[in-house]
């Protein structure tokens, strides 16, 4: 009776373990990071502009991240470590997000490179963009590209 109470305590340890939640935040950079805990993270910039982070405020400038709940799992599970998997995501949801990753990619280096972008009217002719609209169609392209490539 004792080892099937050792046995059945062991079970649910790997039962907790296995629901513990998966949250996310996004550095100063724009790089998603996923953590396992709930502990704040604090952010700030030194006077060399390097970014730091901590789990306690070092800085008289440091701020709190924003942690959003990203699924159930496990870090490990999540493919940390050097897998291009986000947690809960299916090999199938993979290969789609790389493919829409690549595309961004190659649309992106386009723009970087064009001479001058320019959107095609309804009459069929080139309506060139002005920097403002330029600069503002590569930001988005850039978010867009950040959103599928990690």
């Amino acid at each position: 009776m004792r080892q099937l109470s050792i046995i059945i305590a062991l079970i649910c340890g790997f039962c907790l373990t296995a629901s513990a939640d998966v949250w996310k935040w996004v550095d100063a950079n724009g790089k998603t990071h996923f953590v396992d805990t709930m502990t704040p993270i604090y952010t700030w910039v030194d006077e060399f502009g390097k970014t730091h982070y901590g789990d306690t405020p070092d800085h008289e400038d440091a701020v709190s991240v924003e942690l959003v709940w990203h699924s159930r799992g496990s870090l490990n599970e999540a493919g940390e470590g050097g897998s291009d998997t986000y947690p809960d995501e299916t090999d199938v949801q993979r290969a789609e997000r790389e493919k829409f990753c690549e595309r961004a990619t190659e649309i992106y280096e386009s723009y970087l490179n064009a001479p001058q972008l320019y959107r095609t009217g309804e009459n069929g002719e080139r309506e060139f963009l002005s920097e403002a609209e330029a600069a503002a169609t590569i930001k988005d392209t850039l978010a867009r590209k950040k959103e599928y490539c990690r």
